[in-house]
């Protein structure tokens, strides 16, 4: 599967020998060995073109089109989920947007999942929406548009007619951030698409775009400027010309993040794209992310949670605003109230969804989950415990107000109580790696560092075996769950494995904070190097580098606002 999960070659070993080795053993566990060929890959293999691959000079090349790629997982933590589309009438079968990771869908209600976009040429998805009249017909926006230093973008919007066997891409492929698609609930050739544009300059593909030919052509409907883009649009499910969007401006540079202001905003059409009115009466006159959601059974409730610096900017750490919050309009968006303050760091999650069955269940997705049954005016941090934070997604079933989805930053959860518990989808590996390492031991360990799952370790072969025949017995040698392990908490980056004893690893967590751990004893040292008293401290980023000596491995090298060199393994 093309899922941000580890994937290692059944040769890797060769790639940290850099020269030439005996053919390994077959093994049942590792499928069938293919020499792995020594020329350049793409170029005939003729001696006299180029000096030999041990010869001093010589460029290590490595063939890989021969060797057999395998899944080793982990699933027991997952990755960040940008959406879900589910079939309303079978709700069993679901498609869910990875963050880094495709698309995944199931028709067992989570006993099985099938990657369906991995033969596409981006894995990062935004959205993704599937047709209530005709369920074989799903549409994908490719680029997450949370907006974090590490977001990948995507090439467009994608659309599927048999269920996800098959792709078309549909065009707008500078629209590179596509976090929401809405269909026209009586017209499966009219699709709304939210485009937030480029993260780390301006262009003007940006704002939503409308099609009313199944996404043949399509036609910019709500456009503010080139560095505003569409992060939400919803269409009335009874009155399907009237359409809501939320508008957003933001900026990626290397050294911060400019976000929101008086270009931002919610905007409404009723004549199904043609015009546009900017909503107003009760909103701040500045805005940053908004999310919105319009109550099912009345469709002139609509909710609004608004990030708003009016009065005053909070830290990113805070969830109330002083002026943004959650907005509630009685009136198809003619005027909003304030119910409250809650706005949890608005440009990561800002989502907000109504009970389709109860106008006054409201959820508020952020660092957790914030349930409401009085219409928004309190809200009890209740609705994601003891689970993985960070909430992105959720999808109500509306034949069922106890059938909720969440998605996280820690993977897929289903609840069948109304949010009280949650049921982790643990048999999809979605670990969203930054950095991959192993070692020298045998079988070799695989360590990495995953976004908000920590850093952690496994082994490249297992003694698990669940029986079968032929290709069945072969494939039951497989990585479980069990055989990883936990490292480092944090966000997770690079890791090391020291190449004359793999029971000592290095594992490196957000602001450089690096740290070493022994397997054997469990003792664990932090190894981030601090400035003296009364000189300016260190600065590290969000991921920072390091890296053992090829010719001392006691020796470390940690890159910050100056390079770092670590000897005694980083006691010195």
């Amino acid at each position: 599967m093309k899922i941000a999960a580890a994937f290692f070659l059944t040769a890797s070993t060769l790639f940290a020998q850099q020269q030439p080795q005996p053919a390994p053993p077959h093994d049942v566990a590792e499928g069938t060995q293919v020499p792995a060929s020594k020329t350049t890959p793409g170029m005939p293999p003729t001696p006299s073109a180029a000096p030999a691959a041990n010869q001093p000079g010589a460029p290590a090349t490595l063939d890989t089109r021969p060797l057999r790629w395998r899944a080793i997982g982990p699933a027991n933590m997952g990755g960040r989920i940008a959406d879900f589309a589910v079939v309303e009438k079978e709700p069993t079968t679901m498609y869910v947007a990875v963050g880094t990771g495709g698309v995944l869908k199931t028709t067992t209600n989570g006993t099985t999942w099938e990657g369906v976009f991995d033969k596409q040429p981006v894995a990062s998805i935004g959205a993704v929406a599937v047709s209530q009249n005709n369920p074989k017909i799903v549409w994908v926006g490719t680029g997450e548009g949370n907006s974090r230093n590490s977001s990948s973008w995507g090439n467009g919007v994608y659309k599927s007619t048999d269920g996800g066997e098959t792709w078309t891409n549909m065009g707008l492929p500078e629209s590179h951030d596509i976090p929401k698609i809405a269909l026209d609930p009586k017209n499966d050739d009219v699709a709304y698409v939210a485009v937030l544009g480029h993260l780390w300059g301006k262009n003007k593909e940006r704002g939503v775009y409308k099609s009313s030919d199944g996404g043949k052509t399509w036609q910019q409907a709500l456009a503010t400027d080139e560095n505003t883009g569409a992060i939400d649009v919803v269409v009335d499910p009874s009155t399907p010309t009237t359409v809501y969007a939320a508008m957003w401006a933001r900026r990626r540079y290397p050294w911060g993040f400019t976000n929101g202001g008086a270009t931002s905003g919610i905007f409404k059409s009723v004549d199904a794209g043609k015009s546009w009115q900017k909503l107003t009466n009760g909103l701040p006159a500045e805005t940053g992310r908004i999310g919105l959601d319009i109550f099912r059974k009345n469709p002139r409730i609509v909710y609004a949670v608004v990030e708003s610096d009016v009065g005053g900017a909070i830290s990113l750490e805070a969830v109330r605003s002083r002026s943004g919050g959650v907005f509630r309009s009685d009136d198809a968006g003619a005027h909003w109230a304030r119910v409250s303050d809650l706005s949890p760091r608005g440009f990561y999650f800002g989502k907000v969804r109504v009970d389709p069955n109860n106008d006054q269940r409201v959820y508020i997705l952020g660092f957790g989950t914030a349930v409401s049954d009085d219409g928004g005016k309190s809200f009890l941090n209740t609705g994601a415990r003891d689970i993985h934070g960070d909430c992105h997604a959720m999808w109500i079933d509306p034949g069922n107000s106890n059938h909720v989805l969440l998605g996280t930053d820690g993977g897929i959860y289903f609840s069948y109580d109304k949010a009280k518990t949650w049921d982790f989808q643990n048999n999809v590996p979605l670990g969203e790696f930054y950095n991959v390492s192993y070692g020298m031991d045998k079988p070799y360990t695989i360590c990495g560092g995953l976004q908000d799952n920590g850093s952690w370790c496994g082994h490249a072969q297992s003694r698990h075996e669940s029986g079968g025949e032929g290709e069945d017995r072969r494939r039951a040698f497989g990585i479980t769950n069990a055989d990883w392990f936990f490292i480092n908490g944090g966000d997770g980056f690079w890791t090391a494995v020291d190449p004359t004893n793999a029971n000592i690893v290095y594992s490196e967590s957000q602001g450089g904070n690096f740290a070493r751990l022994d397997l054997v004893s469990g003792k664990r040292r932090n190894l981030k190097p601090q400035a003296k008293e009364g000189t300016l401290e260190f600065r590290f980023n969000w991921n920072t580098p390091f890296i053992i000596s090829a010719f001392d491995p006691k020796t470390l090298y940690l890159g910050g606002n100056v390079v770092f060199r670590l000897t005694n393994r980083g006691d010195n």
